[in-house]
């Protein structure tokens, strides 16, 4: 006899239900088709599974820059597009549960709109004509649940598209596929009581980051091309490295942020962002930036500032940083390895490079940590409790950090102006030691064991000093045996308890085989075109050759 469902429990179900309902059944395989569980890595098994014809699987393995250029020639349709990456989507999902809603019918008839207006005008509608986007769940579609994670919010109904989606969708965007999100989203994790967890497609016991990881897993898979992440301390760049992919912080109050629902609307304390991931490349992350700015949309959003998306050519005459350890937590070996390949190979290719002495990334944290509540989480409180839903684990670590109390208006204002001193210290200091870009890790380790996210200060940093920041694949993939611990790693001596934390996590080195290395690269603030061209080229030069 089966237990009767609690009633936040009986809630959820209604957002298992929407998921279940879109999901377009004739592209499941059975259950008998599927890799074990016990296989880690299923990035190949799309190849071998027979569920996509070589035509579909060359598809979905181009950039959306080269599918608009394909279908500008004619050469491929958009349905014929849309229906390879929704076939793509739904057995990525059924292998990583990254999705909260499919919009197979929706999309294939966006498409054929496009393939018709194609056929009459010769002409493509936009910059992004037929590229498949999938979209974070909490950026609202109309007519559509959006729920942020939250069981509470199961019913919430969004009464128009998030601006950044209309904007899109004047670009040629065709939206094909919701993902999944940590309950509160404030996790580099993803994982909450109506849609479960989502998994890494490169080791199914990594988590896929968060709190975009449904996007992660997506664009990891390539279930999509293009997707819409957002980030308050790493949410588009921890998912973006976890799985293979990449991803950009824009500066600011420059992506327009209306409709993204979230448990702090109004927060002013850290300005989260919205921004692009992509499954093949950099130039798809300035493709997006491209198609929202050229819109001008602080014409209606009149918090953005007035900042035209420029051309950029890349300069190799630049001095780039490199941030081997941010004084907090050593990153483990890997992430080592792969900082080094990198200097080698910049340097070979003429490129400046200098070691970074990081600016008291300490105190940077204690002032970004102390703005993520300034409620001391009493709304995120609210909201769980108006379900009774339980709080995830990591839910409950996030709330942790903040005091129990909110902040007063005097503390608040306080913070505030230590916030920003601290972005002006950071922007001199760069400038006085004429550092254009500083290169580092994402995390301390390649992707978190599932449940162990636990520290964010390597993207969160940069949300504290307000630069761009994009993250891409070195390359290489944790090897156990070359990542081994040396003697003198065996000897180290953690400098605090949170360093010793995040070193005991890899004395196995085998939990983490074959995730992929990412790096970040950060450039100044408002210089988001530099930083997108810059990561291009670092991107390129240390791709030579890379094993």
């Amino acid at each position: 006899m089966s237990t009767p469902l609690n009633d936040w429990e009986q809630k959820a179900q209604k957002g298992r239900d929407i998921l279940e309902n879109s999901i377009p059944k004739q592209w499941l395989l059975p259950d008998s088709k599927l890799p074990p569980q016990t296989q880690l890595n299923v990035i190949d098994f799309v190849k071998d599974s027979g569920a996509l014809s070589e035509h579909e699987l060359a598809i979905t393995e181009l950039s959306a820059t080269e599918l608009v250029r394909r279908m500008g020639h004619q050469k491929l349709t958009a349905e014929e597009v849309v229906v390879a990456f929704l076939k793509r989507a739904v057995l990525g999902h059924q292998l990583l549960n990254f999705a909260t809603e499919f919009l197979a019918d929706e999309a294939i008839a966006r498409a054929r709109e496009l393939d018709q207006y194609v056929k009459k005008t010769g002409k493509l509608v936009g910059p992004l004509h037929g590229v498949p986007v999938s979209v974070k769940e909490h950026v609202a579609i109309k007519g559509k649940t959006c729920n942020t994670g939250f069981v509470s919010w199961v019913d919430n109904i969004a009464t128009e598209d998030a601006y950044v989606l209309r904007l899109l969708h004047r670009a040629g965007a065709v939206f094909h596929v919701r993902t999944n999100q940590p309950q509160s989203l404030m996790h580099l994790c993803c994982s909450n009581n109506i849609t479960g967890t989502t998994l890494n497609p490169h080791n199914r016991t990594l988590t896929p980051g968060g709190s975009s990881g449904g996007e992660g897993a997506s664009i990891g898979f390539k279930g999509s091309p293009l997707g819409i992440g957002t980030d308050i301390g790493g949410s588009i760049r921890c998912p973006a490295a976890f799985c293979g992919g990449y991803g950009f912080r824009p500066t600011a109050m420059r992506n327009p942020m209306a409709g993204i629902q979230v448990a702090c609307i109004g927060q002013e304390t850290i300005h989260g962002v919205v921004g692009p991931m992509a499954s093949v490349s950099i130039e798809d992350l300035e493709l997006f930036q491209k198609a929202v700015l050229d819109q001008e949309p602080w014409e209606e959003e009149t918090s953005l500032v007035p900042v035209p998306w420029k051309n950029v050519t890349p300069s190799r005459d630049v001095t780039i940083a490199i941030l081997w350890d941010d004084g907090i937590v050593r990153p483990h070996p890997p992430i080592t390895r792969a900082l080094r390949m990198a200097k080698e190979k910049l340097v070979r290719a003429g490129i400046k490079v200098v070691d970074f002495e990081p600016y008291d990334h300490q105190r940077g944290w204690k002032i970004i940590s102390a703005l993520y509540f300034p409620d001391g989480g009493a709304l995120t409180r609210k909201v769980l409790a108006e379900s009774g839903e339980p709080a995830r684990p990591l839910t409950e670590w996030a709330l942790s950090y903040s005091r129990a109390t909110p902040l007063s208006h005097p503390e608040a204002w306080t913070l505030q102006h230590e916030r920003d001193t601290y972005r002006d210290e950071y922007q001199a200091m760069l400038k006085l030691r004429k550092i254009d870009f500083i290169l580092g890790p994402v995390y301390p380790a390649a992707a978190a064991v599932m449940g162990e996210s636990q520290y964010w200060n390597y993207t969160a940093i940069w949300n504290m000093t307000d630069m761009p920041a994009a993250v891409f694949p070195s390359g290489l993939t944790v090897d156990p045996i070359l990542d081994a611990l040396t003697d003198m790693d065996q000897k180290y001596v953690p400098r605090n308890g949170i360093d010793a934390r995040e070193w005991i996590k890899y004395q196995s080195p085998a939990r983490y085989e074959r995730a992929p290395i990412a790096l970040q690269l950060a450039g100044r603030h408002f210089k988001d075109e530099e930083t997108l061209a810059t990561a291009k080229l670092v991107k390129e030069i240390i791709s030579d050759g890379a094993k």
